[in-house]
């Protein structure tokens, strides 16, 4: 863990007088300290990314199958950083953490976050680290967006810039499942206004609806009809037996509902869809992509997947042809894929490949 005492200025005009970021490392740093890698997590990710933590572990981390010897972000030639963003509920400062003013935990009294804050905490620890430039900075989904930005606000700190089912900003569609995910939340009795860490609840049961809204978007048609078909996890289809038909997609989205309730924070949700919401890499370039990426100095590899409808192919394909445009070095593959959004986290051979044959060409001193 790593402790900032110098506030941070945030976008929403306000600023944190301290907060404390949990990180995880993976390889070394080599003596020209040119072979660092930052990870940025998605929206429900964490610090820990790859590897277990201890025997009991029953999963690896989130991005397993990415980082590791011999894995595209082979951590015997890079040392790997991964976080957990400012505003999380894994130990980096957040609505679950204590405010100094109240000694009580700060709920929906926690500044309003956008990317750009998330970038300039990591660049934080970047310093704290002894990091002047990262080799690449690489992330899915929301994780795309904030490699996106470190190559605008830090253009001399990055080599290399790795987007993955990301955008340049979210579709009305997107939008519109963020807030009917928050909405579930903010109607949930046991929410209280953001302050039921106070009053000793969880709004479990509108975490739970949030997680399985968000479950389904990212998944493909396709992969839903594989994995579950029409299949009864009980009951049957005779007449007169509705009230004991259960289905087996029913059984899974209850099950990772109530997961997700047990292990996120609510207020840590808000904050994070809001920030997800309001990220638009173009709004003080007069909208205008082209005009951003000129700012940036180092080379792009843009991945999409061909059943994403979350973060479409055409969303990634507006990045590549802002970065042509802008005269920007871009590698850009749209990966055939039945998984849906969620095919960036899971080891597709041809996903793997092209990440690893452009990881391998980021160069690093011996």
């Amino acid at each position: 863990m790593a402790r900032f005492d110098e506030p941070l200025e945030l976008a929403c005009g306000r600023s944190l007088p301290a907060y404390e970021l949990v990180y995880e490392t993976y390889g070394e740093l080599n003596a020209a300290r040119n072979n660092a890698v930052l990870v940025c997590h998605a929206l429900s990710g964490n610090h820990h990314a790859a590897g277990y933590h201890s025997p009991a572990d029953k999963k690896p981390g989130w991005w397993d199958e990415c980082i590791g010897p011999g894995k595209p972000i082979d951590t015997r030639r890079f040392f790997v950083v991964s976080l957990n963003n400012l505003g999380g509920c894994h130990g980096s400062t957040g609505p679950s953490s204590t405010n100094p003013e109240t000694g009580q935990p700060w709920g929906p009294d926690f500044p309003s976050l956008r990317v750009r804050d998330w970038v300039n905490s990591q660049a934080r620890l970047a310093d704290y680290l002894g990091i002047d430039c990262w080799a690449a900075v690489v992330g899915g989904s929301l994780g795309g967006m904030q490699a996106m930005r470190w190559a605008l606000e830090y253009p001399d700190r990055i080599r290399h810039c790795v987007v993955i089912a990301a955008a340049m900003k979210l579709s009305a569609q997107n939008l519109a499942f963020n807030e009917v995910a928050r909405q579930a939340i903010l109607s949930d009795p046991a929410f209280a206004g953001g302050y039921y860490q106070t009053r000793g609840e969880i709004p479990a049961q509108g975490l739970a609806l949030a997680r399985m809204v968000g479950h389904i978007t990212y998944l493909s048609d396709h992969a839903m009809a594989n994995k579950f078909g029409r299949d009864l996890r009980s009951g049957s289809f005779e007449l007169g037996s509705d009230e004991d038909v259960e289905f087996q997609v029913q059984s899974y989205l209850r099950y990772q509902g109530s997961q997700f309730s047990g292990s996120f924070d609510a207020n840590t949700y808000i904050l994070m869809t809001r920030a997800l919401d309001f990220f638009d890499l173009a709004r003080e370039y007069d909208n205008d992509p082209v005009a951003a990426f000129r700012r940036a100095r180092c080379s792009f590899l843009v991945i999409s997947f061909s059943t994403d409808w979350r973060f479409s192919p055409e969303r990634s394909r507006e990045i590549v042809d802002a970065l042509i445009a802008a005269d920007k070095p871009v590698t850009y593959t749209e990966i055939a894929a039945d998984e849906g959004h969620d095919a960036f986290l899971l080891p597709i051979p041809r996903y793997m490949d092209v990440f690893t044959a452009y990881m391998q060409r980021v160069g690093v001193d011996p």
